[in-house]
């Protein structure tokens, strides 16, 4: 990382931004295995209900297309965009809907998932893993200001979520699997509630290359992901 002076004290330099690869697709590592049009027949749900637990069945359809790569001055990710609609067996009515980002961070060798759901709640979750791991663990827990869980007043108070963990694995026949364990705490309840999710996708339609790279691929320059006005760093006044 590049380092300026400011009144003579050394500090890291959080402004100028890495150049980038316009491919997202090839610098995506372990989220490589997750990009494109997915759908799931088998999927496995267990929730809370008032007379205790209840099992449902349901069909996924998960689309995860790849982005420009996003930069937060020196830091750098690559990511896809997701959205899962998930529907039991026959039915047409929502049971579940979720959207959000996955990112690498090559850098720092992190992957890390943004969640969002229609029921007024969110997570940041991240986990370390190689770049060429077919398999990789993230996590969030309430009460952490960098990854963790935020949720509207009613599920604080009856459904409070404690953690949340996602471990996803990449299949030798091109699936790839998930196991997701949501727990919460609630009032009836002497011992948290492990409301878990589980599902194996196919792929449907292989992914869009993001816009970046399709530039390139059109013989275009502008590619370098940035917003033509320079870095964020202020001109010195002698240049000017």
């Amino acid at each position: 990382m590049n380092e300026g002076s400011v009144d003579s004290v050394t500090v890291p330099d959080i402004f100028t931004e890495p150049p980038g690869d316009p491919d997202t697709l090839a610098n995506l590592g372990p989220l490589r295995a997750l990009a494109g049009v997915w759908r799931g027949v088998k999927g496995a749900d267990q929730h809370p209900v008032a007379e205790g637990t209840e099992p449902d069945a349901f069909v996924e359809h998960y689309d995860a297309q790849p982005i420009d790569f996003q930069t937060n001055g020196p830091q750098l990710f690559y990511g896809l965009r997701y959205r899962t609609h998930i529907v039991k067996p026959g039915e047409v009515a929502m049971f579940h809907e979720q959207v959000g980002f996955w990112l690498w961070e090559p850098d720092t060798n992190t992957v890390i998932l943004t969640l969002a759901i229609p029921r007024g709640q969110v997570a940041l979750a991240a986990g370390t893993c190689d770049p060429d791991a077919t398999a990789f663990e993230v996590r969030a827990e309430r009460g952490s200001t960098t990854y963790g869980i935020a949720s509207n007043p009613f599920l604080e108070r009856n459904f409070t979520t404690t953690d949340f963990r996602m471990t996803v694995s990449a299949n030798p026949d091109g699936t790839w699997t998930y196991d997701e364990n949501t727990r919460l705490v609630l009032p009836d309840r002497p011992e948290p509630f492990d409301h878990t999710d589980r599902n194996t996708l196919h792929l449907v339609d292989p992914p869009t290359p993001n816009p970046l790279a399709r530039a390139a691929s059109n013989g275009s320059t502008t590619t370098d992901g940035s917003l033509l006005i320079g870095d964020l760093r202020p001109i010195p006044e002698e240049t000017l």
